[in-house]
């Protein structure tokens, strides 16, 4: 069973507050945190500044901030696939399920899906399984 020191593991963290010298009003204080291990070869270091040092920088926009003027945000792509809850019919001829008919579960909007789209049978299969997933050629929807 292993064990851990505690007091070896905590006297890697050294804090050490720098504060630089001028008038009291002017003065920016910074923290220097440093964590290193045994063998020195990898150094953690955080460095955290005063307030106002930190405001003077903008900060960057958000991703989910409206487009600026002049740029149209992009219209969504069309969904791909049967919609959720519609019937298809199985063409896939290795499928247990083979030309009988399943609802669809979800349906994967991902391009790069190979089996996007999610069927659920009213009938299981030998190893009592009732859902498969299909590719899009490998369906066919019902009216």
């Amino acid at each position: 069973m292993a064990t851990c020191n505690m007091a070896s593991a905590a006297s890697g963290f050294v804090l050490a507050p720098a504060v630089v010298g001028g008038s009291s009003t002017s003065a920016s204080r910074n923290s220097f945190l440093s964590f290193s291990s045994k063998n020195n070869s990898s150094r953690l270091v955080v460095r955290a500044a005063d307030e106002a040092a930190a405001a003077a920088a903008p900060p960057p926009p958000a991703p989910d901030a409206p487009p600026a003027e002049g740029e149209a945000p992009k219209p969504k792509p069309p969904p791909i696939g049967p919609k959720r809850g519609s019937k298809v019919k199985i063409l896939r001829k290795e499928s247990y399920w083979y030309k009988g008919t399943g609802s669809v579960v979800a349906v994967d909007q991902d391009p790069k899906t190979r089996y996007p789209v999610v069927v659920r049978f009213n009938k299981v299969n030998y190893a009592n399984v009732s859902t498969n997933n299909y590719a899009l050629d490998e369906i066919e929807e019902v009216k």
